[in-house]
């Protein structure tokens, strides 16, 4: 019987177990660029079969939350290549995970104080964090159907700064409402032309995007992150189809050979099953995929050992609980109790509740 802890190939990279550090946004890079205290933050949780780092930036443009690590300088380069060198030390493996925020964003995070960018110019109804805290989002503009070529080459540019980094490879972020799947979403794509409108369309700027990286580093190197049913910045309902929107989309992707798909089942942090969320068959996508299958969203320790025993896995992805435990997969093995997540050290700060949780003792 297959456990979370026993090895796995994921593409070209090998992991020493299925547990997998998720993305988390803690807002602590300087100016945009890696520092020491994220090196130690990463290091002390080497022992995961794979971290996927915080959402970094592809662009100036793609920036959304302040002091967010960026992946297209050669100074941001240079800092994650500190991070990296940490986590190979220590035994690890780690991808970067590439992102655009498009329409969630303020003006004050961009560029001269331009206007987010979108599928779409209608404004998002959430807030993002600035100088000034928390804040109401910008209105966007909608992008030109000749500005997403450009779009594309950022995401190029950024996965070959990120193997120049020393990354183990790259996770796509086309999940949670940002800008590749602003574009997925028929909530929030409401133009027309080749980007718009049809399922085939409005997949159509993502599936460049795989393409172009897949090219630049290997499809053997490259994953992905979905979330069919996650409603986050005012785009409930997702989409007025949304199994078919995916089972469209995986199809797409299964001949690819990516390195792996990771699923965020229902809402990120909340609900498995939201309430109202129509039915959603993510077996059926797995099948589909027919490569590594990540999941996310709420697993505990029983839950995640039955989902890779059944197969219905094969890496269980852990957020918080990676916050708050560096060394979650010896906790997770032994079964011992976890430390108290402080949330009111999530976003920004220094060390405190970032890198100074404790490991078990011996």
């Amino acid at each position: 019987m297959t456990t979370l802890f026993d090895p796995v190939r994921i593409g070209d990279i090998e992991l020493a177990n299925r547990i997998v550090m998720a993305p988390l946004t803690r807002n602590r890079a300087t100016g945009g660029v890696p520092n020491e205290l994220m090196v130690e933050y990463y290091r002390q949780r080497a022992s995961a079969g794979l971290i996927v780092t915080e959402a970094s930036p592809i662009s100036p443009m793609a920036h959304g939350y302040l002091d967010t690590p960026g992946i297209y300088t050669p100074e941001q380069v240079a800092g994650w290549r500190k991070v990296t060198d940490a986590v190979h030390a220590a035994g690890g493996r780690i991808v970067v995970q590439l992102w655009h925020v498009g329409r969630i964003s303020h003006t004050s995070l961009l560029p001269d104080g331009a206007a987010p960018v979108s599928s779409t110019d209608r404004r998002a109804e959430t807030v993002t964090f600035t100088r000034e805290g928390f804040v109401p989002v910008s209105t966007p503009r909608a992008l030109r159907d000749d500005e997403l070529p450009g779009i594309v080459a950022d995401y190029r540019h950024a996965a070959r700064c990120a193997i120049e980094a020393g990354f183990d490879g790259v996770e796509i972020h086309a999940a949670n409402t940002y800008l590749l799947d602003q574009f997925l979403r028929d909530s929030v794509n409401d133009r027309s032309g080749p980007y718009g409108g049809s399922i085939p369309n409005r997949a159509r700027l993502l599936l460049e995007v795989v393409d172009a990286i897949t090219a630049e580093i290997g499809a053997a190197r490259t994953g992905i992150r979905l979330s069919p049913l996650m409603t986050f910045g005012g785009s409930s309902p997702v989409d007025s189809n949304p199994q078919a929107l995916y089972d469209y989309l995986i199809a797409q992707l299964a001949p690819k050979g990516l390195a792996f798909l990771h699923i965020i089942e229902g809402e990120t942090g909340g609900a498995r099953e939201p309430e109202g969320a129509p039915a959603f068959d993510y077996a059926a996508l797995r099948r589909a995929f027919g490569g590594p299958w990540m999941v996310n969203n709420g697993f505990n320790r029983g839950t995640a050992f039955e989902a890779v025993a059944n197969g219905e896995a094969d890496l269980i992805a852990y957020g918080r609980a990676f916050i708050s435990n560096p060394d979650l997969v010896r906790r997770l093995k032994e079964d011992a109790p976890l430390n108290e997540l402080r949330a009111d050290k999530l976003y920004g700060g220094g060390a405190e509740g970032y890198t100074d949780y404790p490991a078990l003792a011996g």
